[in-house]
């Protein structure tokens, strides 16, 4: 049994686990990571950059598609194209392969020692690494957890056979005829829209009223008008039950009260992610927890001396960009740097079509403060927009009224995503309307949206 001690020992080796790990690195602390799969954790394997392939290729299929119905007002005419799926995830898995070495990469350049394999804690110390060449004892002054999230499956519906969870979306050979969503948040309406792009039959199953339930009805209604377009049916106020004896449908009970059964290649469940807390032998150090979550103070401290957690084992925001930034602050806590942090000014995007992008506060949450300002400016009259075909959606600033100090920013819009830094930045530096509308923007852009919204809630909009 081979024994290495450490000032820092990091688990998992996602976001924030490899952040961690390389700050750590470069501030001269001796650092282990382990994981027991590929460097990049969910985000990059099977999360946010698969997906974002899957969707920019659905995307540029639709585009050709529509351009091959002669419906394009650009005046483009092309041939029917076709799909190569399988090319498509090749294609997607040479982008996740090159982001897994360059971690690894990083990670070498930055003095940290990797163990390949599953770790299991003795005491707040030292930790167990199966490995392929045996066990592997490594003991550490400081530990930090950042075992990530998976999955949630739903008893009656184990992933088996046609019954999916994202991973496996995210690796299918073909598209799917019939695809039934259940679960109509941001993953499921992500993928959902974008086999509907690729020509699936795509049926959404939602338990509650309506879909992104998390954003407020204003923000999603361009998105609901969107999967209407693509011909996606949206059932809300349903329930999933099981699948059928054949295996080759979902029983759900409809809004009101009857049954149905929806017929489907495959089914995507996609009702949430769980922490990845079992298998640690996180018994033998006794954590508090916050429910099923790792519970954490504003510094990531648990609540035993020398451990910290970062990500989504420590519950919500899910965010890749939140593991990072805890792990990068964990790293220099323990190099004995001052560090804190605030979740307030993270910014959180949807990519649906069109894409959904939120920061801060929103105007229900604001409005439980005190009195507000809103401003909001349509991409309808956006110059730019226009000529991206992008009209649908807008740009909303959420201000106090008093001294104007922004507290939320949203928008919903083609390639909103992309704004996201700007209103992350203003959030983040305290901006006052006045600042955000004294700023210069270019012309034309869409980003120009940002500072008409914060002039339409000061009273003098130019453009609307």
């Amino acid at each position: 049994m081979k024994e290495i001690s450490c000032k820092l020992l990091v688990i998992g080796a996602g976001p924030g686990g490899y952040v961690c790990a390389i700050r750590a690195g470069q501030l001269g602390i001796d650092t282990v990571i382990v994981e027991v799969g590929k460097p990049g954790g969910t985000c990059l394997n099977v999360g946010c950059i698969p997906s974002k392939a899957l969707i920019h290729a659905a995307e540029e299929f639709e585009k050709v598609s529509h351009m091959a119905g002669g419906k394009s007002p650009l005046g483009i005419s092309v041939t029917t194209p076709v799909l190569d799926l399988t090319r498509t995830i090749a294609w997607k898995d040479a982008i996740v392969s090159r982001l897994n070495s360059g971690v690894a990469g990083l990670l070498k350049k930055a003095g940290v020692k990797t163990v390949h394999g599953w770790a299991t804690f003795r005491d707040g110390k030292t930790v167990e690494v199966e490995t392929e060449t045996g066990m592997q004892v490594v003991r550490a002054e400081a530990v930090v957890i950042a075992t990530g999230s998976a999955p949630v499956e739903l008893p009656f519906l184990p992933f088996a056979g046609p019954v999916i969870s994202s991973t496996e979306a995210l690796a299918l050979s073909e598209v799917p005829k019939r695809l039934v969503v259940v679960g109509g948040g941001y993953i499921g309406l992500e993928l959902g829209i974008a086999f509907a792009k690729m020509g699936a039959k795509v049926t959404v199953v939602e338990a509650l009223p309506r879909v992104l339930a998390q954003y407020d009805a204003e923000l999603t209604r361009p998105v609901v008008k969107r999967l209407s377009a693509l011909g996606v049916e949206v059932m809300t106020g349903a329930k999933a039950k099981g699948l059928s004896t054949k295996g080759d449908a979902l029983l759900v009970e409809t809004s009101d009260g009857k049954n149905a059964k929806l017929a489907a290649d495959n089914i995507l469940v996609t009702v949430g992610r769980k922490p990845v807390t079992e298998g640690w032998g996180l018994e033998q150090i006794d954590l508090d927890k916050a429910g099923k979550f790792i519970r954490i103070d504003d510094q990531c401290r648990t609540s035993m001396r020398g451990i910290f957690a970062v990500g989504d084992v420590t519950g919500e925001p899910m965010l890749a960009h939140r593991a990072m930034a805890q792990g990068e602050m964990v790293a220099e806590i323990v190099a004995g740097h001052k560090r804190g942090w605030d979740k307030r000014s993270i910014p959180a995007v949807c990519f649906t079509d069109p894409e959904l992008v939120t920061a801060g506060l929103s105007p229900e949450e604001a409005m439980a403060q005190g009195e507000i300002k809103i401003g909001m400016f349509p991409f309808a009259a956006n110059g730019r927009a226009m000529t991206k075909l992008g009209e649908d959606g807008f740009v909303r600033v959420v201000a106090r009224a008093d001294n104007h100090l922004v507290l939320g920013i949203q928008a919903v819009g083609q390639g909103v995503s992309e704004l996201s830094t700007a209103f992350g930045l203003a959030l983040e530096m305290g901006a006052r309307l006045e600042d955000i509308a004294g700023t210069i923007h270019s012309h034309p852009t869409q980003g120009e949206g940002f500072q008409e919204a914060a002039l339409k809630a000061l009273g003098h909009a130019l453009h609307v």
